[in-house]
């Protein structure tokens, strides 16, 4: 099927649009339609975006489904996937259909709550997609709007606080970024990413990338895409946006912030740094290595101090990014490996997390631990799913969230074996704050009034969380499923890098 990368991209977007040129009125059948619109649409967008996994072949390394057209101004639309884009695309597609269906309980201005979420999957699908830099910046930028507006009009009663941070801290880290862009544009005259990653320049005169480059410069531009997409993870220490975003941000906002918003950070990693510029991401890499370790050691420890919900797990995602850093800047194909598959496992289990904290929110409308206690006697449906992604996102056998961290340790033990030390501190630390979590929620005596007529889940709820399930135990007992897809991607990614290792001395002599 031709075009299918931009079907899959706009179909969000086209029912956006027939929401806000046609659906009238407030009233509950409009509010209902409004719901509606936007789930078959996102269903239909996953449906679709099936036809790309089940025609892509993992075997070639190279962009496939690769469309390309005149733009503006000489500038070209070019979309197209990898090993690595495509799972990512797929991470999308699959949990927009239950982020819809979490903001059921909604009541104020429906329409357009549903509207910035499919705008929203637009343009996240158009990160993951884009093969142009000027068209991969315009959708990576253009994603802060609705989900600015998403926690800034929907969201707690700190919002607007929470929202202008979370727009400045990414608008600001990302201003590096676009000059980098245009001196990448300037130097090599051409904005292909494809022609870019290739070394395959028109102005061979003067080349930035690759083996042609002094180390100070690749530096320097691996420093500026370096800021944007480390605020994005986020990294310590640029993460403090993170806690106040997703405690202000509605259930569903949260579930898809920690689900794939972030992953543009860790995706711009590995679509820029590394294979782009090697030289920079070799001369960085233990300065990187040593930042993800002490992420994982401090978020951990700032986690056992929370009192709110949404906070300790704010926390727990930042330290689960840790590791995805972690393996990526290894620059190996365990360690990147890894940190590919911790994407996948923490965008399903994250999202499942938020998604339960929602559940007893909505009952409660209270984040606080101490609210809670003996939920198990009252919800014992709730009690097993949320023990279930607690354990998932502790690392458990079994679960994916145990084969992403194995992988990515190991690729980072193989380069520098104290930072895989200090690291894995992080995973006993996580049991930690998780189950004094769980224990205080789930467990004890139901003492407080107000909980003792909290109805368990409703099939809404469980239908939300099912397949969630399912794909967190299957990815866990059977990894293959994801590893052969980005496998050979990675392996020839990894390859390239390596390749471009021994200039790094002599680009090192050119920087003193």
């Amino acid at each position: 099927m031709e075009n299918l990368l931009s079907i899959i991209t706009f179909i969000p977007a086209v029912a956006a649009a027939i929401l806000a040129l046609f659906l009238r009125g407030e009233d509950e059948a409009a509010q209902r339609n409004a719901k509606w619109v936007a789930l078959v649409a996102t269903a239909t967008t996953f449906l679709v975006s099936l036809f790309v996994i089940a025609g892509f072949n993992p075997s070639d390394t190279g962009f496939q489904f690769v469309e390309e057209y005149d733009w503006i101004l000489g500038l070209k639309y070019k979309m197209g996937v990898d090993g690595i884009s495509v799972l990512l695309v797929m991470l999308t597609t699959f949990l927009m259909p239950m982020v819809i269906a979490a903001c059921w309980t909604v009541e104020h201005r429906i329409k357009e709550y549903m509207i910035a979420f499919l705008v929203l999957e637009t343009l996240m699908l158009g990160v993951f997609c884009a093969l142009d830099l000027v068209l991969f910046y315009v959708f990576f930028e253009a994603g802060l709007i609705p989900m600015f507006l998403i926690i800034g009009i929907w969201g707690g009663k700190d919002r607007i606080y929470a929202s202008f941070k979370f727009f400045l801290y990414t608008f600001l880290g990302s201003v590096l970024m676009l000059v980098a862009m245009v001196l990448m544009y300037v130097q090599a005259g051409t904005t292909d990413m494809v022609a870019l990653l290739r070394h395959d320049f028109p102005s061979q005169d003067m080349i930035l990338m690759g083996l042609h480059i002094p180390g100070g410069i690749q530096t320097l531009l691996f420093l500026a895409f370096f800021a944007s997409f480390a605020v994005k993870m986020p990294m310590w220490p640029v993460h403090t946006w993170l806690p106040d975003a997703h405690v202000q941000a509605p259930t569903a906002g949260s579930m898809v912030l920690a689900a794939v918003l972030l992953k543009m950070g860790g995706y711009g990693f590995l679509r820029f740094n590394l294979p782009m510029f090697p030289v920079g991401s070799d001369v960085m890499s233990d300065f990187v290595l040593w930042l993800s370790a002490i992420a994982v050691v401090y978020t951990s420890l700032v986690a056992l101090a929370q009192e709110d919900i949404k906070k300790l797990i704010a926390y727990w995602s930042v330290a689960h990014m840790g590791f995805v850093t972690m393996g990526i800047f290894a620059a190996n194909q365990q360690g990147i490996d890894g940190a590919m598959f911790q994407m996948l496992s923490h965008g399903f289990i994250s999202c499942a997390l938020f998604f339960c904290v929602g559940v007893i929110y909505d009952r409660m409308h209270t984040r606080e631990i101490s609210a809670y206690g003996g939920l198990v006697i009252r919800m014992p449906a709730y009690a097993l799913l949320m023990m279930y992604f607690t354990f998932a996102n502790m690392g458990l056998p079994g679960t994916s969230g145990f084969i992403g961290e194995f992988l990515a340790m190991a690729g980072a033990f193989q380069v520098n074996t104290w930072v895989a030390v200090v690291a894995a501190t992080g995973v006993i630390l996580s049991p930690a704050y998780a189950l004094y979590l769980y224990r205080r929620v789930v467990f004890g005596d139901l003492i407080r009034e107000a909980l003792k007529s909290i109805p368990d889940m409703d099939r809404r709820e469980k239908a939300i969380l099912a397949p969630l399930v399912a794909i967190t135990l299957i990815l866990g007992i059977y990894p293959k499923l994801a590893t052969d897809i980005m496998g050979p991607t990675v392996a020839a990614m990894v390859a390239d890098y390596h390749a471009a290792l021994p200039a790094v001395d002599d680009a090192r002599m050119t920087m003193e």
